[in-house]
């Protein structure tokens, strides 16, 4: 369907996987949509190319069973909303347990090609590094944690609020010949196996195992090894809790990275018979199964220490590295203080904010908050009433976490969890059982869903 002439375009800057879902939702809803994106004329410290919605960090997008796990219920609540993002995600899917892993390129291939195909998109591929200009009369604002410094500035000022930051680490990638097989194995912890494949049985994950001797000779290569030093300006930026470097865990305390990442409840080495003392898991990372990841990995050691170390791992003595860990500075904005219900900053409502820059953290919350964003947009262009998803959803969780729920003085970036939807009770209302309470949070959640997505109309189009 061709957008109606009367209908003013909404601008929506920046083509990560909020932008992109927020472009989508509203062309769905016949609002015409221009997508502005920087890339390629202007890079990232982290992205490597041209495309839309680039996973840049993690090629995971977590957990994806919705009965009890808070990320696979807003995979569902997205799916059932028509996302682009989960449409691409279901598309690119590679083998990783009960998580839903992607291969990166074809994950970014189609969600660039459905966006760019759409007759209600316009893709710009330009820099918009100043307050939009006010014949924009509507702006999804989604440049994610990487904002253009002159936009930044803007935003800032005319919020009056500072600019809270974090580091955010990327972990390293092995190609999957060079790792050594008679001491590494295929398993998922428990021997579950997810949908996205059987891998011939085997687990979804392969595994590296380490003895007590060789575990401790890691940690202490990791607290003498060499890191990025900052720029003044970053040195008193603090790191996200769910994202650490591996060195910094380690400095933690010697057992850290063993109830961490590196936790081996639920494998046995087939060698032993036996579980071992800590594991090292890496995860498919691409559709060939060439390349795979270092799970947890993230780092801002020094490159040439990062190969080092990382082939004191048994089973990696031989690895080579598709690439190598790094990090990058993140920014977010204070939501609670400055954005309304609706995503629109309070100081100037023709301006929304979606994305990783509103202070969730993770790629399908920062998709979904876009998915929002566009849904809000496209209701307020078509003049119809803008409808928040009820808190006891994970898209309504979500929102009123950042708009709201949070304590100002305190927010930082918050994934989504039970701990964010109102408690359940049973018809007497009394707690349910620890192993009901889940299962009963996301029933609920859909079936609110279902009928927020029937009575709204910015909510009906898929």
């Amino acid at each position: 369907m061709s957008p109606a002439m009367t209908i003013r375009p909404v601008h929506v800057v920046g083509g990560g996987l909020a932008g992109s879902e927020a472009a989508w939702q509203l062309a769905e809803r016949g609002v015409p949509v221009v997508l502005h994106e920087m890339r390629p004329g202007r890079q990232t410290d982290a992205h490597e190319t041209d495309g839309l919605a680039e996973l840049v960090c993690s090629n995971s997008l977590r957990g994806d069973n919705p009965e009890t796990n808070a990320i696979g219920l807003l995979h569902e609540e997205m799916r059932r909303c028509g996302s682009v993002i989960m449409a691409a995600a279901d598309r690119a899917r590679l083998p990783a347990g009960g998580a839903l892993a992607v291969d990166r390129h074809r994950f970014s291939d189609a969600v660039t090609e459905a966006v760019q195909a759409h007759a209600n998109i316009t893709v710009r591929r330009d820099v918009v590094d100043e307050l939009p200009p006010p014949e924009w009369d509507s702006v999804i604002l989604a440049t994610g944690p990487l904002t253009a410094g002159g936009l930044a500035r803007a935003i800032q000022e005319l919020g009056g609020e500072s600019h809270l930051a974090f580091f955010d680490a990327i972990a390293p990638i092995v190609y999957r010949e060079t790792i050594d097989f008679d001491v590494a194995w295929f398993q998922s912890r428990y021997d579950k196996v997810g949908p996205g494949g059987e891998n011939g049985g085997q687990g979804d994950y392969i595994n590296c195992p380490l003895d007590k001797a060789q575990y401790e000779a890691f940690i202490d290569a990791l607290l003498s090894a060499e890191t990025t030093q900052f720029k003044t300006w970053e040195a008193d930026t603090p790191y996200f809790e769910g994202c650490l470097p591996i060195e910094v865990m380690a400095s933690r305390g010697v057992d850290t990275l063993r109830h961490g990442p590196m936790k081996p409840v639920g494998l046995t080495d087939p060698r032993t018979g036996k579980r071992p003392h800590a594991v090292v898991q890496l995860r498919q990372d691409n559709a060939l199964g060439t390349l795979y990841n270092l799970v947890g990995f993230q780092t801002k050691i020094r490159y040439k220490q990062q190969t080092e170390i990382f082939r004191m791992i048994p089973g990696l003595e031989n690895a080579a590295f598709a690439r190598l860990g790094g990090l990058h500075r993140n920014t977010f904005i204070n939501a609670p203080r400055l954005l309304d219900d609706h995503l629109r900053m309070r100081a100037c409502p023709r301006l929304r904010f979606a994305g990783q820059i509103t202070g969730v953290e993770g790629y399908c919350e920062s998709a979904a908050i876009g998915l929002l964003a566009g849904r809000f947009a496209a209701a307020e262009r078509l003049g119809e009433p803008v409808v928040p998803p009820p808190a006891t959803t994970a898209l309504g969780a979500l929102l009123g976490h950042i708009t709201g729920g949070a304590e100002a003085e305190t927010f930082q970036p918050m994934n989504v969890n039970f701990g964010l939807f109102p408690p359940i009770t049973n018809d007497k209302g009394k707690p349910l059982k620890k192993k009901e309470r889940k299962p009963a949070i996301s029933a609920r959640a859909l079936g609110d869903l279902d009928t927020w997505r029937q009575q709204s109309p910015a909510a009906a189009a898929e």
